[in-house]
Protein backbone atom coordinates (compact mmCIF):
# COMPACT_ATOMS: atom_id res chain seq x y z
CA UNK A 1 0.00 0.00 0.00
CA UNK A 2 1.36 3.52 -1.39
CA UNK A 3 1.92 5.58 1.93
CA UNK A 4 -0.12 8.88 1.57
CA UNK A 5 3.18 10.65 0.68
CA UNK A 6 4.01 8.66 -2.21
CA UNK A 7 0.67 9.35 -3.61
CA UNK A 8 0.97 13.18 -3.12
CA UNK A 9 4.57 13.32 -4.65
CA UNK A 10 2.95 11.23 -7.67
CA UNK A 11 0.74 13.50 -7.51
CA UNK A 12 2.41 16.80 -7.72
CA UNK A 13 4.89 15.40 -9.82
CA UNK A 14 1.77 14.68 -12.51
CA UNK A 15 0.93 18.08 -11.78
CA UNK A 16 3.96 19.41 -13.06
CA UNK A 17 4.71 17.30 -16.14
CA UNK A 18 1.05 17.44 -17.04
CA UNK A 19 1.09 21.51 -16.63
CA UNK A 20 4.28 21.88 -18.90
CA UNK A 21 2.91 19.51 -21.61
CA UNK A 22 -0.69 21.68 -21.54
CA UNK A 23 1.56 24.64 -21.38
CA UNK A 24 4.01 23.38 -24.82
CA UNK A 25 1.03 22.74 -26.60
CA UNK A 26 -0.83 25.86 -25.79
CA UNK A 27 2.15 28.38 -26.58
CA UNK A 28 2.31 26.08 -29.59
CA UNK A 29 -0.93 26.29 -30.81
CA UNK A 30 -0.55 30.30 -30.20
CA UNK A 31 2.04 30.18 -32.58
CA UNK A 32 0.90 28.27 -35.19
CA UNK A 33 -2.29 30.95 -34.99
CA UNK A 34 -1.11 34.05 -34.22
CA UNK A 35 3.10 34.53 -34.44
CA UNK A 36 3.73 32.28 -37.07
CA UNK A 37 1.98 34.58 -39.55
CA UNK A 38 3.08 37.60 -38.66
CA UNK A 39 6.40 35.88 -39.10
CA UNK A 40 6.14 34.86 -42.43
CA UNK A 41 4.93 38.82 -43.10
CA UNK A 42 8.01 40.16 -41.63
CA UNK A 43 10.35 37.56 -43.78
CA UNK A 44 8.52 38.03 -46.41
CA UNK A 45 9.44 41.86 -46.37
CA UNK A 46 12.81 41.47 -45.85
CA UNK A 47 13.20 39.42 -48.90
CA UNK A 48 11.56 42.12 -51.06
CA UNK A 49 14.09 44.38 -49.36
CA UNK A 50 16.92 41.76 -49.98
CA UNK A 51 15.83 41.30 -53.65
CA UNK A 52 15.31 45.41 -54.40
CA UNK A 53 18.44 45.97 -52.79
CA UNK A 54 20.60 42.77 -55.09
CA UNK A 55 19.28 44.20 -58.39
CA UNK A 56 19.85 47.93 -57.69
CA UNK A 57 23.12 47.07 -56.44
CA UNK A 58 24.24 43.78 -58.57
CA UNK A 59 27.37 43.81 -58.13
CA UNK A 60 27.48 43.84 -54.15
CA UNK A 61 25.16 41.15 -54.48
CA UNK A 62 27.90 38.77 -53.36
CA UNK A 63 28.83 40.47 -50.53
CA UNK A 64 25.44 41.87 -49.32
CA UNK A 65 24.46 38.11 -49.18
CA UNK A 66 27.39 37.33 -47.15
CA UNK A 67 26.96 39.92 -44.67
CA UNK A 68 23.00 39.42 -44.17
CA UNK A 69 24.32 35.23 -43.49
CA UNK A 70 26.69 36.67 -40.74
CA UNK A 71 23.51 38.30 -38.90
CA UNK A 72 22.13 35.42 -38.54
CA UNK A 73 20.47 33.79 -41.44
CA UNK A 74 20.62 31.18 -44.09
CA UNK A 75 19.83 31.74 -47.77
CA UNK A 76 19.96 29.05 -51.07
CA UNK A 77 20.36 30.63 -54.28
CA UNK A 78 19.65 28.76 -56.95
CA UNK A 79 18.73 28.81 -61.05
CA UNK A 80 16.89 26.50 -63.15
CA UNK A 81 20.61 25.84 -64.76
CA UNK A 82 21.46 23.61 -61.19
CA UNK A 83 23.56 27.07 -59.59
CA UNK A 84 23.19 26.94 -56.21
CA UNK A 85 24.79 28.70 -53.04
CA UNK A 86 24.26 28.30 -49.53
CA UNK A 87 25.00 31.21 -47.32
CA UNK A 88 25.62 30.65 -43.72
CA UNK A 89 25.52 27.71 -42.03
CA UNK A 90 23.54 24.36 -43.78
CA UNK A 91 20.11 23.59 -43.94
CA UNK A 92 19.22 21.12 -41.33
CA UNK A 93 16.97 19.27 -44.58
CA UNK A 94 17.15 20.13 -47.80
CA UNK A 95 13.47 19.27 -48.30
CA UNK A 96 12.12 22.12 -50.70
CA UNK A 97 8.90 20.97 -52.23
CA UNK A 98 8.61 20.34 -56.06
CA UNK A 99 7.98 23.32 -58.12
CA UNK A 100 8.78 25.41 -55.51
CA UNK A 101 12.04 26.56 -57.42
CA UNK A 102 10.41 26.98 -60.76
CA UNK A 103 7.16 28.84 -58.60
CA UNK A 104 10.00 31.44 -57.99
CA UNK A 105 11.47 31.52 -60.67
CA UNK A 106 8.49 32.50 -62.68
CA UNK A 107 7.89 35.46 -60.36
CA UNK A 108 6.17 33.99 -57.23
CA UNK A 109 6.67 34.06 -53.84
CA UNK A 110 6.94 30.67 -51.77
CA UNK A 111 5.14 31.38 -48.20
CA UNK A 112 7.24 28.29 -46.71
CA UNK A 113 6.96 29.61 -43.06
CA UNK A 114 3.37 30.82 -43.03
CA UNK A 115 2.46 27.10 -45.45
CA UNK A 116 5.22 25.22 -42.57
CA UNK A 117 3.04 21.79 -41.42
CA UNK A 118 1.27 22.06 -38.05
CA UNK A 119 2.35 19.39 -35.46
CA UNK A 120 1.47 19.28 -31.91
CA UNK A 121 4.78 18.46 -30.19
CA UNK A 122 7.00 20.49 -33.04
CA UNK A 123 7.36 24.38 -32.82
CA UNK A 124 8.40 25.36 -36.94
CA UNK A 125 10.11 28.81 -35.47
CA UNK A 126 13.17 26.80 -34.75
CA UNK A 127 12.59 24.48 -37.31
CA UNK A 128 15.65 25.02 -40.06
CA UNK A 129 14.75 23.28 -42.58
CA UNK A 130 14.71 24.71 -46.43
CA UNK A 131 10.99 24.24 -46.76
CA UNK A 132 10.13 26.14 -43.32
CA UNK A 133 12.16 29.50 -45.77
CA UNK A 134 10.77 32.44 -48.11
CA UNK A 135 11.50 32.51 -51.80
CA UNK A 136 11.79 35.05 -53.93
CA UNK A 137 12.73 36.20 -57.37
CA UNK A 138 16.05 37.67 -57.68
CA UNK A 139 17.84 39.14 -60.63
CA UNK A 140 21.71 38.91 -60.76
CA UNK A 141 23.27 39.99 -63.89
CA UNK A 142 20.44 39.80 -66.13
CA UNK A 143 19.84 36.12 -64.87
CA UNK A 144 16.69 35.22 -62.63
CA UNK A 145 17.99 33.42 -59.73
CA UNK A 146 15.41 32.02 -56.81
CA UNK A 147 16.86 33.44 -52.92
CA UNK A 148 15.25 31.48 -50.45
CA UNK A 149 15.98 32.51 -46.57
CA UNK A 150 14.84 32.09 -43.16
CA UNK A 151 16.65 32.79 -39.65
CA UNK A 152 19.40 30.60 -38.08
CA UNK A 153 17.60 29.82 -34.62
CA UNK A 154 21.04 28.70 -33.71
CA UNK A 155 22.83 31.45 -34.62
CA UNK A 156 20.05 34.03 -33.16
CA UNK A 157 18.50 32.10 -30.08
CA UNK A 158 21.48 29.69 -29.60
CA UNK A 159 22.37 31.36 -26.37
CA UNK A 160 18.65 31.98 -25.52
CA UNK A 161 17.69 28.55 -25.83
CA UNK A 162 19.92 27.36 -23.82
CA UNK A 163 19.47 30.01 -20.84
CA UNK A 164 15.59 29.00 -21.06
CA UNK A 165 16.38 25.37 -21.09
CA UNK A 166 18.94 26.16 -17.66
CA UNK A 167 16.05 28.21 -16.74
CA UNK A 168 13.36 25.96 -16.94
CA UNK A 169 15.24 22.39 -15.67
CA UNK A 170 16.59 25.13 -12.75
CA UNK A 171 12.59 25.88 -11.72
CA UNK A 172 11.03 22.43 -12.29
CA UNK A 173 14.55 20.89 -10.20
CA UNK A 174 13.48 23.35 -7.30
CA UNK A 175 9.73 22.74 -7.78
CA UNK A 176 9.96 19.45 -6.95
CA UNK A 177 12.36 20.08 -4.38
CA UNK A 178 10.22 22.15 -2.64
CA UNK A 179 7.23 20.01 -3.37
CA UNK A 180 8.46 17.30 -1.53
CA UNK A 181 9.50 19.29 1.20
CA UNK A 182 5.96 20.66 1.42
CA UNK A 183 4.37 17.23 0.65
CA UNK A 184 6.19 15.99 4.11
CA UNK A 185 5.50 19.14 6.15
CA UNK A 186 1.76 18.32 5.27
CA UNK A 187 1.71 14.66 5.74
CA UNK A 188 3.77 14.39 8.91
CA UNK A 189 1.17 16.02 11.25
CA UNK A 190 -1.46 13.79 9.40
CA UNK A 191 1.07 10.42 11.07
CA UNK A 192 1.33 11.88 13.91
CA UNK A 193 -2.77 11.54 13.73
CA UNK A 194 -2.22 8.07 12.98
CA UNK A 195 -0.12 6.94 15.54
CA UNK A 196 -2.07 9.23 17.85
CA UNK A 197 -4.97 7.28 17.09
CA UNK A 198 -3.16 3.55 17.49
CA UNK A 199 -2.12 4.64 21.01
CA UNK A 200 -5.69 5.65 21.87
CA UNK A 201 -6.90 2.05 20.63
CA UNK A 202 -4.55 0.79 23.07
CA UNK A 203 -5.70 2.76 26.13
CA UNK A 204 -3.52 5.26 26.00
CA UNK A 205 -4.13 8.87 26.07
CA UNK A 206 -1.03 10.37 26.96
CA UNK A 207 -0.58 12.25 23.76
CA UNK A 208 1.01 15.51 22.78
CA UNK A 209 0.32 17.05 19.18
CA UNK A 210 2.10 20.44 17.42
CA UNK A 211 -1.44 22.12 17.80
CA UNK A 212 0.15 25.80 17.27
CA UNK A 213 -0.57 25.46 13.40
CA UNK A 214 -3.77 28.11 12.32
CA UNK A 215 -4.38 25.84 9.35
CA UNK A 216 -7.07 22.98 9.24
CA UNK A 217 -4.40 20.46 9.84
CA UNK A 218 -3.70 22.32 13.22
CA UNK A 219 -7.41 22.68 14.30
CA UNK A 220 -7.83 18.64 13.92
CA UNK A 221 -4.42 18.36 16.00
CA UNK A 222 -6.26 20.60 18.64
CA UNK A 223 -9.55 18.84 18.34
CA UNK A 224 -7.80 15.45 18.36
CA UNK A 225 -6.46 16.46 21.90
CA UNK A 226 -9.56 17.49 23.04
CA UNK A 227 -11.19 13.93 21.95
CA UNK A 228 -8.19 12.76 23.46
CA UNK A 229 -8.86 13.98 26.73
CA UNK A 230 -12.54 13.47 26.73
CA UNK A 231 -12.27 9.57 26.12
CA UNK A 232 -9.46 9.28 28.64
CA UNK A 233 -12.34 11.13 31.00
CA UNK A 234 -15.08 8.91 30.04
CA UNK A 235 -12.65 5.78 30.20
CA UNK A 236 -11.61 6.76 33.82
CA UNK A 237 -15.52 7.86 34.48
CA UNK A 238 -16.59 4.08 33.20
CA UNK A 239 -14.07 2.77 35.37
CA UNK A 240 -14.82 4.76 38.75
CA UNK A 241 -18.41 4.29 37.87
CA UNK A 242 -18.75 0.38 37.95
CA UNK A 243 -16.12 0.54 41.12
CA UNK A 244 -18.53 2.98 42.44
CA UNK A 245 -21.60 0.73 41.53
CA UNK A 246 -19.88 -2.26 43.41
CA UNK A 247 -19.14 -0.17 46.22
CA UNK A 248 -22.68 0.99 46.66
CA UNK A 249 -24.05 -2.09 46.73
CA UNK A 250 -21.64 -4.14 48.59
CA UNK A 251 -21.77 -1.88 51.57
CA UNK A 252 -25.72 -2.30 51.98
CA UNK A 253 -25.05 -5.85 51.56
CA UNK A 254 -22.53 -6.36 53.59
CA UNK A 255 -24.92 -4.88 56.08
CA UNK A 256 -27.23 -6.61 55.58
CA UNK A 257 -25.91 -10.01 55.97
CA UNK A 258 -23.86 -9.13 59.26
CA UNK A 259 -27.17 -8.46 61.17
CA UNK A 260 -29.17 -11.45 59.47
CA UNK A 261 -26.41 -13.48 60.86
CA UNK A 262 -26.52 -11.60 64.14
CA UNK A 263 -30.46 -12.37 64.05
CA UNK A 264 -30.04 -16.06 64.26
CA UNK A 265 -28.46 -15.65 67.83
CA UNK A 266 -31.86 -17.18 69.83
CA UNK A 267 -30.93 -15.31 72.89
CA UNK A 268 -31.02 -11.61 71.28
CA UNK A 269 -32.66 -8.96 73.74
CA UNK A 270 -36.10 -7.72 71.91
CA UNK A 271 -34.84 -3.73 71.78
CA UNK A 272 -31.72 -5.49 69.38
CA UNK A 273 -33.47 -7.42 67.61
CA UNK A 274 -35.51 -4.63 66.68
CA UNK A 275 -32.59 -2.21 65.95
CA UNK A 276 -30.89 -4.34 63.72
CA UNK A 277 -34.15 -5.32 61.74
CA UNK A 278 -34.79 -1.87 60.98
CA UNK A 279 -31.49 -1.38 59.78
CA UNK A 280 -31.94 -4.24 57.64
CA UNK A 281 -34.77 -2.43 56.18
CA UNK A 282 -32.97 0.74 55.93
CA UNK A 283 -30.74 -0.72 53.93
CA UNK A 284 -32.79 -2.76 51.47
CA UNK A 285 -34.55 0.36 50.66
CA UNK A 286 -31.50 2.13 49.72
CA UNK A 287 -30.74 -0.90 47.25
CA UNK A 288 -33.37 -0.77 45.93
CA UNK A 289 -33.25 3.12 45.48
CA UNK A 290 -29.67 2.67 43.90
CA UNK A 291 -31.42 0.00 41.21
CA UNK A 292 -34.24 2.27 40.39
CA UNK A 293 -31.96 4.85 39.88
CA UNK A 294 -29.42 2.92 37.63
CA UNK A 295 -32.69 1.01 35.72
CA UNK A 296 -33.56 5.24 34.92
CA UNK A 297 -30.20 5.92 33.76
CA UNK A 298 -30.03 2.81 32.08
CA UNK A 299 -33.12 3.48 29.70
CA UNK A 300 -32.48 7.21 29.69
CA UNK A 301 -28.92 6.25 27.77
CA UNK A 302 -30.37 3.84 25.64
CA UNK A 303 -33.95 3.74 24.57
CA UNK A 304 -34.72 6.65 22.57
CA UNK A 305 -38.37 6.83 23.28
CA UNK A 306 -38.41 6.46 27.20
CA UNK A 307 -40.34 9.60 27.42
CA UNK A 308 -43.88 9.82 27.84
CA UNK A 309 -44.86 13.34 26.97
CA UNK A 310 -47.93 15.01 27.90
CA UNK A 311 -49.32 18.60 28.82
CA UNK A 312 -49.19 19.61 32.35
CA UNK A 313 -49.47 22.76 34.64
CA UNK A 314 -45.41 23.72 36.41
CA UNK A 315 -46.78 25.71 39.04
CA UNK A 316 -49.14 22.70 40.34
CA UNK A 317 -46.37 20.50 39.94
CA UNK A 318 -44.07 22.21 42.03
CA UNK A 319 -46.60 22.81 44.72
CA UNK A 320 -47.30 19.24 45.02
CA UNK A 321 -42.92 18.68 45.52
CA UNK A 322 -43.05 21.44 48.39
CA UNK A 323 -45.90 19.80 50.02
CA UNK A 324 -44.35 16.71 50.29
CA UNK A 325 -41.20 18.42 51.72
CA UNK A 326 -43.13 20.49 54.13
CA UNK A 327 -41.95 18.19 57.20
CA UNK A 328 -38.48 18.51 56.45
CA UNK A 329 -39.30 22.38 55.99
CA UNK A 330 -40.78 22.42 58.89
CA UNK A 331 -38.19 20.35 60.81
CA UNK A 332 -35.17 22.79 59.73
CA UNK A 333 -37.28 26.14 59.97
CA UNK A 334 -36.30 27.06 55.95
CA UNK A 335 -37.83 29.77 54.63
CA UNK A 336 -39.48 29.40 51.31
CA UNK A 337 -39.82 31.91 48.59
CA UNK A 338 -42.18 30.14 45.91
CA UNK A 339 -42.32 32.54 42.37
CA UNK A 340 -43.78 30.66 39.42
CA UNK A 341 -46.38 31.74 36.43
CA UNK A 342 -49.00 29.88 35.05
CA UNK A 343 -46.80 27.48 32.40
CA UNK A 344 -47.66 24.76 30.67
CA UNK A 345 -45.12 22.18 29.79
CA UNK A 346 -44.95 19.73 27.02
CA UNK A 347 -43.18 17.18 28.81
CA UNK A 348 -42.81 13.71 30.80
CA UNK A 349 -43.90 14.97 34.11
CA UNK A 350 -42.91 11.98 36.04
CA UNK A 351 -39.22 12.42 34.99
CA UNK A 352 -39.36 16.22 35.59
CA UNK A 353 -41.16 15.57 38.79
CA UNK A 354 -38.02 13.90 39.91
CA UNK A 355 -35.83 16.67 38.80
CA UNK A 356 -37.76 18.84 40.99
CA UNK A 357 -37.96 16.60 43.43
CA UNK A 358 -33.99 15.92 43.57
CA UNK A 359 -33.01 20.15 43.21
CA UNK A 360 -35.34 20.80 46.24
CA UNK A 361 -34.18 17.97 48.37
CA UNK A 362 -30.29 18.82 47.46
CA UNK A 363 -30.83 22.12 48.66
CA UNK A 364 -33.03 21.61 51.93
CA UNK A 365 -30.30 18.86 52.72
CA UNK A 366 -27.48 21.25 52.35
CA UNK A 367 -28.99 24.48 53.68
CA UNK A 368 -28.49 25.55 57.50
CA UNK A 369 -31.37 25.46 59.82
CA UNK A 370 -33.45 29.19 59.36
CA UNK A 371 -31.81 29.34 55.89
CA UNK A 372 -33.76 30.43 52.86
CA UNK A 373 -34.92 28.32 49.67
CA UNK A 374 -36.06 30.12 46.77
CA UNK A 375 -38.09 28.74 44.00
CA UNK A 376 -38.92 30.54 40.63
CA UNK A 377 -40.14 29.57 36.85
CA UNK A 378 -41.36 32.40 34.46
CA UNK A 379 -41.30 31.48 30.24
CA UNK A 380 -40.46 33.99 27.68
CA UNK A 381 -39.04 33.13 24.04
CA UNK A 382 -40.63 30.03 23.81
CA UNK A 383 -38.44 28.68 26.74
CA UNK A 384 -39.34 28.06 30.29
CA UNK A 385 -36.59 28.85 33.24
CA UNK A 386 -36.71 27.27 36.35
CA UNK A 387 -34.21 28.26 39.23
CA UNK A 388 -33.92 26.43 42.67
CA UNK A 389 -31.73 28.55 44.68
CA UNK A 390 -30.49 28.06 48.81
CA UNK A 391 -28.13 30.08 50.29
CA UNK A 392 -25.85 27.76 52.31
CA UNK A 393 -22.32 26.51 52.64
CA UNK A 394 -22.55 26.69 48.17
CA UNK A 395 -19.67 24.22 46.54
CA UNK A 396 -15.97 25.10 45.79
CA UNK A 397 -15.16 26.20 41.94
CA UNK A 398 -12.80 23.39 41.30
CA UNK A 399 -15.78 20.67 41.95
CA UNK A 400 -18.39 22.73 40.11
CA UNK A 401 -17.58 20.99 36.45
CA UNK A 402 -17.91 17.54 37.92
CA UNK A 403 -21.35 17.75 39.84
CA UNK A 404 -23.33 15.89 37.10
CA UNK A 405 -21.05 13.18 36.98
CA UNK A 406 -22.45 9.69 38.44
CA UNK A 407 -21.37 8.68 41.56
CA UNK A 408 -20.00 12.06 42.35
CA UNK A 409 -20.47 13.31 45.83
CA UNK A 410 -19.18 16.80 46.78
CA UNK A 411 -18.54 16.48 50.11
CA UNK A 412 -17.69 12.79 50.68
CA UNK A 413 -17.37 12.52 54.37
CA UNK A 414 -21.11 14.68 55.15
CA UNK A 415 -22.92 12.39 52.36
CA UNK A 416 -21.26 8.92 53.42
CA UNK A 417 -24.36 8.66 56.14
CA UNK A 418 -27.08 10.50 54.21
CA UNK A 419 -27.66 7.53 52.08
CA UNK A 420 -26.79 9.96 48.98
CA UNK A 421 -25.60 7.62 45.93
CA UNK A 422 -23.94 10.50 44.12
CA UNK A 423 -26.82 9.48 41.23
CA UNK A 424 -29.10 12.67 41.47
CA UNK A 425 -28.17 14.95 39.57
CA UNK A 426 -26.60 12.57 36.75
CA UNK A 427 -30.21 11.52 36.55
CA UNK A 428 -31.40 15.29 36.77
CA UNK A 429 -29.41 16.25 33.99
CA UNK A 430 -29.89 12.97 31.64
CA UNK A 431 -34.03 14.40 31.93
CA UNK A 432 -33.55 17.70 31.34
CA UNK A 433 -31.28 16.63 28.16
CA UNK A 434 -33.86 14.46 27.00
CA UNK A 435 -36.15 17.04 26.85
CA UNK A 436 -33.63 18.98 24.42
CA UNK A 437 -32.72 21.48 28.01
CA UNK A 438 -30.35 22.30 29.86
CA UNK A 439 -29.64 22.47 33.38
CA UNK A 440 -26.56 25.30 34.84
CA UNK A 441 -25.11 25.37 38.03
CA UNK A 442 -23.96 28.89 39.69
CA UNK A 443 -22.76 28.78 43.62
CA UNK A 444 -20.23 30.61 45.68
CA UNK A 445 -18.60 29.05 48.98
CA UNK A 446 -20.75 30.55 51.77
CA UNK A 447 -23.04 32.33 49.56
CA UNK A 448 -25.08 29.84 48.46
CA UNK A 449 -26.17 27.82 45.24
CA UNK A 450 -28.37 28.19 42.35
CA UNK A 451 -29.84 25.69 40.05
CA UNK A 452 -31.41 27.17 36.22
CA UNK A 453 -33.12 24.36 34.23
CA UNK A 454 -34.13 25.65 30.70
CA UNK A 455 -36.57 23.66 29.01
CA UNK A 456 -38.41 24.68 25.63
CA UNK A 457 -41.68 25.99 26.27
CA UNK A 458 -44.93 25.64 23.79
CA UNK A 459 -47.38 27.20 25.56
CA UNK A 460 -48.10 29.67 28.41
CA UNK A 461 -51.41 30.21 30.24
Amino acid sequence: MRSLYVRMSIVFCSVIVISSVLGFLVSNLYYQAKIKPQNDAKLTKMAIGLQQFIQDHPDAAEEYLLSTASLGYKMYLSNDNGDEQFYGLPFRKNDLQEGALQKVLAGGIYHGVGNFPSSAFITGFFDNQLSNSIGVPVQITGQTYALFMRPDAEVQFGELRIFFAVLIGVIILFSLWFMLITVFHVVKPITRLTEATLKISKGRYDIKLYTARRDEIGQLASHFMTMSRELERTNRARQEFVANVSHEIESPLTSIQGFAHALKDGALPEPQRLEYLSIIDEESRRLSVLSKQLLTLSSLDYEEHALQKRSFDLRAQLRQVMQIMEWHLTEKELAVRLHVADITLEGDPNLLYQVWMNLVSNAVKYTPAGGTISIAARADDHTCTVTVGDNGEGIPAEQLPMIFDRFYKVDQARTRDSNSSGLGLAIAQKIIQAHNGTIEVASTVGEGTTFTVSLPCHNTD
